[in-house]
């Protein structure tokens, strides 16, 4: 199998890449999600996802953009219709989401793994700095896999709705 630019549309076998990819990203965005809020709001869950939650943000952020240039090469293919315009619009609003949710999960790991350490080691004055920060970083992170996860729910809705919708 191979990776093919034919007659203007990005293909695997033969296959378009759009329908392909696009489940990865209809899987790894709630369950990155998941596990940010989950993290957040669970310590012993945090220590245990380690740096998998970062990881996982960026395996994301990495196959947006693939998913969406694979959808602008299928949208060459199928021609300008008002369900393909709508789900592209719609898809090009997830980027932003998955960028703010890769960076709150990283930051959120690297505090938890060398900030907080490192602050309850300087006394009780730091402890009020150190619960501020977590929550600062804890609410933008939860936020943004929230966002990340409503998004992805209206993109995948209006995809069904362009491929099926003159089925109903």
């Amino acid at each position: 199998m191979s990776l093919l630019l034919s007659a203007g549309s990005l293909q695997i076998g033969g296959l378009p890449l759009h329908p392909l990819i696009v489940h990865a990203v209809v899987i790894l965005v709630p369950l990155t999600a998941l596990a940010v809020v989950v993290g957040t709001l669970w310590p012993a869950a945090r220590r245990r996802l380690g740096v998998v939650t970062p990881l996982a943000a960026l395996i994301v952020l990495i196959l947006v953009p693939i998913t969406v240039a694979a959808g602008e090469s299928l949208r060459d293919v199928v021609g300008p219709l008002p369900g393909v315009d709508a789900h592209e619009a719609l898809g090009r609003m997830l980027l932003p989401w998955v960028i703010a949710m890769f960076v709150a999960s990283a930051a959120q790991w690297a505090w938890y793994r060398w900030g907080v350490p490192r602050m309850q080691s300087q006394g009780t004055e730091r402890a009020r700095g150190t619960a501020v920060i977590s929550i600062v970083i804890g609410v933008i992170a939860i936020a943004a896999a929230v966002g990340a996860l409503v998004v992805v729910v209206l993109i995948g809705e209006s995809g069904a709705r362009a491929v099926w919708g003159g089925l109903a």
